[in-house]
């Protein structure tokens, strides 16, 4: 008995040292984005994973497959065939909750190559499984994606569906902090797409308090960033320097926050040039993330229609040409900018492509006559059915 006792403990042991090796080898490839090495290492370890227990089996599979690989760049067509090999395996050898994990890894890889229908297939089917499991922990996450890939598909109330039914299943239940960061960053995401910048800022706030604990410092710049973003775009900019010298933003001081700095000196200056300049020269911290980006190019647009507005108010005729010059902007995008503002009817005018000029017409007075006429018939039509029912009342 001792000695079968002492066999199980080596073999305990070894096994614990063949898994803190594998990880450790991992952990390696990812630090390299050495993608084709993990999957030469998948396949050296088929023997190991045919013979040990289940428990190790999955934890290993985790800890490569969907932790370690994620931190790789650039090979999202190899982690998906690799994705889809494990999904086929765990389905064969009957390991539910393994697949379910890995098909979640798989929808996140498609949304992240912007394949968003296969995405949307893969976390349907997932969806519809794991709720008959009532896996509360795992249907919050799918509906995290879920709500993450309609709004890359800009399909705004079916995003919040999905955020709420991830809220709801997250209130029954513990949320780890990883995860409930990512509930209110999306929640802020969702809110600052509706220009209510004060609830978006006051999630992302919440976000990188929880990061910045979790020591995801990637993340947790992420999340400063969308705060200060907030800041921008609610006619706060200059808060933005407080919030970055303050004691969370000295920990993430770099090129991002340099970038969100340099964005809200521009919008001080109400300098459209100035915010231009700073778009191109900072374009991978503030062209390559679409939401920076898409509320930066409304923000561009708002300083563009203001200087326009500004520029053109002395002048009933003034050359296109001229406000080109005088604003430092392309005639084509001016011109372009002009006619969407004139349709918008944001000011009465036409663009006289002849001589090449913009027309300005004075603001006309607000016509209350047909208003006033609309307000005394149907005053009438009350009194004459009062009338009417008196009238039936005496008969």
């Amino acid at each position: 008995t001792t000695t079968t006792t002492t066999t199980t403990l080596n073999r305990s042991d070894a096994l614990k040292a063949k898994e803190s090796a594998i990880e450790a080898l991992g952990n390696a490839y990812a630090s390299r984005d050495d993608a084709p090495a993990f999957r030469q290492l998948f396949v050296d370890l088929r023997p190991l994973l045919a013979s040990a227990p289940k428990a190790k089996v999955a934890k290993i599979i985790r800890s490569l497959l969907i932790d370690a690989m994620s931190q790789i760049c650039g090979h999202d067509a190899l982690q998906v065939e690799l994705c889809r090999e494990h999904v086929e395996w765990a389905r064969a050898e009957k390991r539910t909750f393994l697949r379910h994990r890995v098909e979640l890894r798989l929808a996140t890889l498609h949304l992240t190559m912007r394949d968003y229908p296969e995405a949307l297939k893969v976390v349907g089917a997932l969806s519809r499984e794991v709720k008959k499991l009532d896996d509360k922990l795992l249907l919050v996450d799918i509906h995290l994606l879920e709500s993450r890939i309609h709004y890359a598909l800009r399909n705004l109330p079916k995003s919040k569906a999905a955020l709420t039914a991830a809220r709801t299943n997250a209130n029954a239940i513990y949320v780890p902090p990883s995860v409930q960061c990512q509930i209110d960053a999306q929640s802020g995401i969702l809110h600052a797409d509706e220009k209510d910048y004060k609830t978006a800022y006051s999630y992302f706030f919440e976000a990188f308090e929880q990061l910045n604990s979790l020591d995801d410092k990637p993340a947790a710049v992420t999340a400063l960033k969308y705060m200060l973003m907030c800041k921008i775009m609610c006619g706060q900019a200059e808060d933005v320097s407080v919030l970055i010298s303050s004691k969370g933003g000295l920990q993430h001081q770099g090129d991002a926050l340099d970038a969100m700095k340099a964005v809200s000196e521009a919008y001080k200056a109400r300098s459209l040039k100035d915010l231009q300049h700073i778009l191109h020269n900072y374009s991978a911290q503030l062209g390559d993330d679409p939401i920076i980006a898409a509320h930066l190019g409304s923000l561009q647009d708002s300083l563009m229609e203001e200087n326009l507005k500004r520029l053109i108010e002395p002048f009933s005729r003034v050359e296109i040409a001229h406000v080109a010059n005088l604003i430092e902007l392309p005639l084509a995008d001016v011109e372009m900018k002009l006619s969407q503002m004139i349709l918008d009817r944001k000011f009465e005018g036409i663009l006289d492509q002849g001589s090449g000029c913009l027309i300005v017409f004075d603001d006309l007075k607000a016509e209350t006559m047909y208003k006033a006429a609309l307000d005394t018939v149907s005053n009438m039509e009350r009194v004459v059915d009062s009338l009417m029912s008196k009238s039936t009342k005496v008969m």
